[in-house]
């Protein structure tokens, strides 16, 4: 697929270039991004020119991973990141995001995964867009939630990071949830 753009009201998801590499090895020192999230730790200059310009493209280029650069319609700066990863059920697809520490709690990241799961359902025609972060990650779990994610549960051993096999919360969006008309019939249990 063709790298795209994503317009809401306050930003612009776009996808990593080579030179917002700086910008991404600065957000990446954060603590809290290199506990919660599968970036390298510690996180070095290499780990974010490997992303931006190969890791990134390369999930383009093979229709398996789509990654945006999070940021502010005004100024540019970068509030973060998101992707958009298939899974492996059809029409399955996974979110994953972080949030720079300086623009935490202003909603930014909420408003990027609306729009990136309209994006989702009706130009991927995904049918079901997964989030799960490890227990204990509640920012995240607050993000999904006012996105309108349903919390599913929790699984046992449900992600890997750094090596350790850790519990994780699982909530899914469905189309229906936002409005939107889903590609395959849906059949909720009685």
């Amino acid at each position: 697929m063709e790298p795209i753009t994503l317009t809401s009201d306050r930003l612009l998801l776009r996808p990593f270039t080579e030179g917002d590499a700086e910008a991404i090895h600065t957000a990446c020192q954060d603590p809290d991004i290199q506990r919660w999230t599968v970036v390298p730790s510690p996180y070095s200059r290499a780990d974010a020119e490997f992303f931006a310009g190969k890791l990134c493209p390369g999930g383009w280029q093979d229709d398996s991973m789509y990654n945006f650069a999070v940021v502010l319609r005004e100024s540019g700066a970068l509030t973060g990141a998101l992707g958009i990863n298939r899974r492996n059920l059809p029409g399955t697809y996974e979110v994953g995001f972080w949030t720079t520490a300086e623009h935490r709690g202003r909603g930014y990241m909420t408003e990027a995964v609306r729009c990136a799961a309209r994006w989702t359902f009706t130009a991927l025609g995904g049918d079901r867009l997964e989030w799960r972060a490890e227990v204990g990650n509640a920012p995240s779990r607050a993000v999904a939630l006012k996105a309108g994610f349903l919390m599913e549960g929790d699984q046992r051993s449900g992600l890997l990071n750094k090596g350790v096999r850790r519990d994780s919360w699982i909530g899914a969006l469905l189309p229906s949830d936002l409005g939107l008309p889903g590609t395959h019939t849906y059949l909720p249990a009685p």
